[in-house]
């Protein structure tokens, strides 16, 4: 074909083109379907109902923890007679979905007492964090959430949120960017989820101040999680501290309850496991827990507490410097401003 001449399509050819490009299109319609579905399987199988590996009896809580505890249990328990025969259903048309929420410091039992929940009521645990939620991606927040509650119901799991606070924080009323609508979304989501849920969802968080008023209306019982008191880190000690540890006879659960004040249960196990481990390498008799090693460990759980994860300023000393200038040598508008005050200050006196 001569240089510079166009090449001519017959109508068979444009024909047989477009229904190529048609077949392309039909194509990459039908992967996108196919891929989408795959994405929301593969959003499902994020959350995986679990066994509960505690039961309430294996928890130890403070006898006012316990029975808050068992009133939220006993909405449960008794659902038919108190909406049926006693129609709480007349104030509460809505009240298949039960939702407590655990609150107070870390290490006070809060994900053991979830577990023993769904241990006592028969059930799997779907346990949710906020960074399985969260997603960088607009849009994607509330998808998570939806296949969550999704999740639960299609299983008959309880359905956990740890870091709830994060989840269930204010809305923000200055949207100023698309993250911040993004995070209201999330909110709005999560509140038609709850509405709509027909089951148990246990909420825990060591910051219930964040939460927003509109959540704390729908939570049946908030159970604050308190540091145990003196009897309870007996029995703490007395579980948590195996009768196989080999240990000296002055190391007992009264006296490891005393010198523990004002740790939690996670702690008291993490000194539990501290001593053993300094004990275990010392041969023959001398192979035991003994006081000191104890108190060693307690020191090293308190120190810990008190400086890591805790904001600190003691290695900056923050110094200011003052330095006199003189009215000429402001800027032409810092001086027009400085001239102005000195004249309304001049009036006045």
């Amino acid at each position: 074909m001569p240089a510079n001449w166009k090449s001519i399509k017959t109508s068979s050819q444009s024909s047989n083109t477009d229904d190529n490009q048609k077949d392309e299109g039909i194509l990459s319609k039908s992967n996108q379907s196919n891929s989408n579905v795959i994405s929301e399987m593969d959003r499902l199988e994020i959350f995986t109902p679990e066994k509960p590996r505690r039961s309430l009896d294996e928890v130890i809580l403070s006898p006012l923890v316990r029975s808050r505890l068992e009133t939220a249990l006993n909405r449960i328990r008794y659902h038919d007679k108190l909406y049926e025969e006693w129609n709480l259903k007349k104030i509460d048309p809505y009240g298949r979905r039960v939702a407590i929420n655990f609150f107070g410091p870390p290490g006070t039992g809060k994900t053991l007492s979830a577990e023993g929940v769904a241990q006592h009521l028969g059930k799997q645990i779907i346990k949710v964090n906020y960074a399985e939620i969260e997603s960088k991606y607009v849009g994607e927040t509330p998808k998570n959430i939806t296949a969550a509650f999704k999740k639960a119901k299609e299983t008959d799991s309880i359905l956990f949120f740890d870091e709830a606070d994060s989840i269930l924080g204010k809305r923000l009323t200055n949207v100023t960017q698309s993250a911040d609508h993004g995070v209201n979304v999330s909110r709005s989501v999560m509140l038609l989820q709850l509405d709509a849920f027909e089951g148990v969802v246990i909420f825990a968080t060591n910051l219930p101040e964040n939460f927003d008023g509109a959540f704390v209306r729908r939570i049946l019982a908030h159970i604050e999680f308190e540091l145990p008191d003196l009897d309870c880190r007996v029995k703490l000690w007395d579980f948590l501290l195996p009768d196989e540890v080999p240990r000296k006879n002055d190391v007992h659960p009264n006296w490891l309850a005393i010198q523990s004040e004002g740790l939690s249960g996670g702690d008291i196990l993490n000194a539990v496991k501290l001593a053993a481990s300094q004990a275990v390498i010392r041969l023959d008799d001398d192979c035991q827990v003994n006081q000191k090693d104890v108190l060693d460990a307690i020191s090293q759980v308190r120190e810990g507490r008190e400086k890591v994860g805790v904001f600190t300023n003691k290695s900056k000393q923050v110094s200011v410097n003052e330095e006199l200038i003189q009215p000429e040598e402001l800027s032409a508008d810092a001086r027009k401003r400085y001239d102005s005050v000195v004249r309304d200050l001049s009036k006045e006196s």
